[in-house]
């Protein structure tokens, strides 16, 4: 590495030469977010498939024909995973005064629950529920409106930012006083088992490492069901879920009211009594066997390669990118540790441009809503691998948290916090500057 780095490559172009060839992949085709890791066998290969047609399927009303996969609802938002994650890849935000489709709204009321997480609202659970099963009523609708406001930057061209207000209407079951929301879109889902395998211990050495521009970072500790005590997060908008299986079942009863060992109790609160009356697929809907098939799948997407590193614009903006400081959080290198229940994820140098930290973003972005240690302010820092291939596989899905961002530029000038000063820089350059950062986004 040292010996490499005399030569005069950089950090990201070094990563890429050390990356192994089994967990990146060089295809930009529209199914390049669902390409598995190479190497592995045929078992391993139909276990990933199983795990892929599970995340694809459209889950049915028990009682069904088919037990394997019935059991949705009673409450629910979509019938599928791939609904919010088209092609593995960021959900939309809803046009001007639409429902949401691949967005959802997070609910919650002052204060935490027993274990230190978010407090559920009593009538309505965390999490708006839009859909229910025959003879059960969804919990309401929200609709999106964008206030927009513009930015000037350095050199005279204008940005214009948009900002979600969420309305809520055709509420079933009574008023939401007092909640806490937080719209969201559905994240990438590629390259996740190393993320999964990266080392507490590296994630609270780069948590106490001195930086600079007045970043800090910090590691959320959050609730395994599991293990029955509080760990490191990193899954999450806000870091609020341990491991990826935790994060699989969590989503599958939230999203699709779909049971599993990790989340036995169905998505009905005591004020819901059609709702808890409903049949049900199974104890649980999902199996064990399913849930492991789906662990396996997202845990061995294979991360998408880096393109066009050579181009001097690239080339350019990498250096710029790292000038500014944005590398402070969006780390261009790591190594992952030993993975407790797949090889192939133990010891791989990857390229995420993530610190998996929690970070203060500053006003524009909060949404006001604890989440275990995170604060309203606070996010994690969001992976950038892929993101040169989401405008030609999921055109139009936005950037952040809540898909506000239409465009990479947009998407950096609302970063402040600690990111203020990082942005206060990149407003500052250049039209051509700004084009190489951007260049340099999407090459990764």
């Amino acid at each position: 590495m040292t010996a490499l780095r005399a030569a005069g490559l950089s950090i990201g172009l070094l990563t890429s030469l050390l990356a192994s060839a089994d967990t990146t992949h060089t295809a930009t085709h529209r199914e390049a977010f669902a390409q598995p890791f190479a190497g592995l066998d045929e078992g391993q290969l139909e276990r990933f498939f199983r795990g892929r047609s599970l995340f694809r399927q459209a889950w049915v009303v028990a009682p069904s024909r088919d037990e394997a996969v019935d059991g949705l609802g009673p409450l629910y938002n979509r019938v599928s995973c791939i609904a919010c994650h088209p092609k593995n890849g960021r959900g939309q935000a809803p046009a001007q005064g639409q429902p949401m489709r691949s967005m959802l709204l997070r609910l919650s009321l002052p204060g935490h629950d027993a274990q230190g997480g978010p407090k559920p609202h009593p009538v309505y659970g965390d999490q708006l529920n839009e859909l229910g099963v025959p003879g059960v009523p969804g919990e309401g609708r929200a609709h999106v409106y964008w206030q927009e406001h513009a930015v000037q930057l350095g050199d005279g061209e204008t940005v214009m930012l948009r900002k979600p207000k969420v309305e809520l209407r055709e509420l079933a079951y009574g008023p939401m006083d007092a909640v806490l929301t937080s719209a969201r879109v559905g994240p990438p889902v590629f390259g996740l088992g190393l993320l999964e395998a990266i080392d507490e211990s590296t994630l609270r050495a780069m948590a106490s490492e001195a930086k600079p521009d007045g970043v800090t970072g910090h590691v959320n500790a959050v609730w395994s069901v599991e293990r029955q005590r509080a760990e490191a997060g990193r899954f999450g908008l806000k870091a609020n879920q341990p491991d990826l299986r935790q994060q699989i079942a969590h989503a599958m009863l939230g999203d699709l009211g779909i049971t599993s060992t990790l989340a036995p109790e169905q998505n009905c609160t005591p004020a819901q009594q059609t709702c808890a009356h409903a049949a049900q697929g199974g104890d649980p809907e999902l199996n064990a066997l399913q849930l492991g098939d789906l662990h396996f799948y997202l845990a061995h997407l294979a991360a998408p390669a880096r393109r066009q590193q050579t181009e001097p614009a690239v080339m350019q903006g990498e250096k710029l990118f790292s000038a500014i400081g944005c590398t402070a959080c969006h780390r261009p290198a790591l190594v992952t540790g030993k993975h407790p229940l797949y090889p192939a994820l133990t010891q791989q140098h990857i390229a995420p441009y993530t610190d998996l930290l929690l970070h203060d973003m500053g006003p524009g972005l909060a949404d006001g809503r604890e989440d275990y240690l995170a604060n309203g302010r606070q996010w994690r820092t969001a992976a950038l691998w892929g993101l040169g291939l989401s405008e030609r596989i999921t055109p139009s899905s936005g950037y952040l948290h809540d898909g506000r961002a239409r465009t990479l530029e947009e998407a950096i000038v609302w970063h402040g916090g600690e990111a203020e000063t990082a942005r206060q820089r990149y407003v500052a350059l250049g039209a051509q500057a700004r084009q190489a950062i951007r260049a340099f986004l999407q090459s990764l």
